[in-house]
């Protein structure tokens, strides 16, 4: 087969038909950059509990920088490894009740390099069909078999499971899943999982710092910390207000992932000041434990003016269904002072795009005065414009 590239680039000519379907669909992605001196009320980020720019984050931050330096370096194995990372390990794994914890360079490396280090062509993985891309990806590149099953379905896991040839087996679930915000059913799967003696990873990101007891995860609030058969991963870019990722595990799961885990062996040590940030801000979390429940509390609030489902999780899905409804809906709030997120496929299952609200547990009365109006106006129009 002969490639003809022309002098136009026209080897890429494909890209703007692949732009112009997407466009047509409404999915049509675009970057927009916030400004420090925004006036507007955020119910898109995942900064839970509101440390962002609490002044103790920001001053772990700083100090961190001024002791290690702006980056990390290396990779953990050669230079990348700082005793603040080692203290950050140490501090997020007591909190959870893990025996031990591995931090990588993003919460997206920590589930790449957990899965494909813990599988391989000899193991079964089963994951749930509302996992994150991240695990999703990591099945992709992880050699096993792969089973993908129906959603929170712990009886299809038990057939599953029952039926495999393989020697190994991995279940994959979030505990908090992102886009509809409800839980998933770790104690019956891990019955299941211990049952036919397979191991049970579960995607923190959006439990710690919200569920359990001071925000201790989903996890913990189920009896399951410490668990040798659970391993846990987690972000610090949500509610620890930083950027990174962790796996809390057994300390032989944690040895593993130093040897076996390339997100961990061939990246970047996780940045001084990231590490410096997540520390402070998990040190404000466990002087004021109230947080987590005050996330639940705004959420609440959220789902009451949009008629939203009882929320289980900082999320609050207001599902539209058309992807350009959806967009406009979320331009009409952000015209109005409001940012919200906008979810389209893939992100969520054709006819569902949303706007995704995630409470924040420094939100305000004033806050939320501004918050009603401007979503029962936004939503409103939206009911009268629909065709009868």
């Amino acid at each position: 087969m002969v490639l003809r590239v022309g002098i136009d680039g026209t080897a890429l000519s494909w890209l703007d038909d692949v732009e112009s379907a997407r466009r047509t669909a409404g999915l049509r992605r675009e970057l927009r950059a916030r400004h420090d001196r925004d006036a507007v009320i955020d119910l898109a980020s995942n900064d839970y509990l509101g440390l962002v720019r609490h002044p103790e984050v920001i001053d772990g931050a700083v100090d961190a920088v001024r002791r290690w330096g702006g980056g990390a370096t290396g990779s953990r194995l050669v230079t990348g490894t700082t005793s603040d990372h080692e203290l950050l390990e140490r501090e997020l794994a007591d909190f959870v009740g893990a025996e031990s914890g591995l931090v990588f360079a993003s919460g997206y490396a920590a589930n790449l390099g957990a899965v494909t280090a813990l599988s391989g062509r000899d193991a079964l993985i089963v994951s749930d069909a509302g996992c994150h891309a991240s695990l999703v990806d990591a099945c992709r590149l992880s050699r096993s078999r792969v089973v993908v099953a129906p959603h929170a379905d712990a009886e299809f896991l038990r057939r599953a499971l029952a039926e495999r040839t393989e020697e190994r087996a991995l279940v994959l679930t979030d505990s908090v899943f992102s886009a509809d915000g409800d839980l998933a059913p770790l104690a019956e799967m891990h019955r299941v999982c211990r049952d036919h003696g397979a191991v049970l990873l579960v995607d923190e990101a959006h439990g710690i710092g919200v569920r359990g007891r001071g925000g201790r995860g989903l996890v913990h609030e189920m009896g399951l910390a410490g668990e040798p058969d659970i391993v846990v991963t987690a972000t610090l870019s949500k509610s620890l207000a930083s950027q990174g990722g962790a796996v809390l595990a057994a300390e032989k799961v944690r040895a593993h992932l130093i040897d076996a885990a390339r997100t961990f062996i061939f990246d970047t040590g996780l940045a001084p000041g990231a590490v410096g940030a997540a520390r402070a801000a998990l040190a404000v979390l466990l002087r004021e434990p109230h947080r987590a429940s005050a996330v639940l509390d705004r959420a609440r609030d959220l789902a009451c003016i949009t008629g939203a489902d009882h929320p289980e999780s900082a999320v609050v899905s207001v599902v539209l269904g058309d992807p350009e409804v959806a967009f406009a809906a979320a331009a009409a709030c952000r015209e109005r002072g409001l940012h919200v997120g906008c979810f389209r496929p893939p992100s969520v299952p054709e006819g569902t795009s949303r706007l995704r609200l995630t409470a924040r547990a420094t939100i305000d009365a004033d806050d939320m005065a501004c918050i009603e109006s401007v979503l029962t106006e936004v939503l409103s129009d939206l009911r009268v414009g629909a065709p009868a």
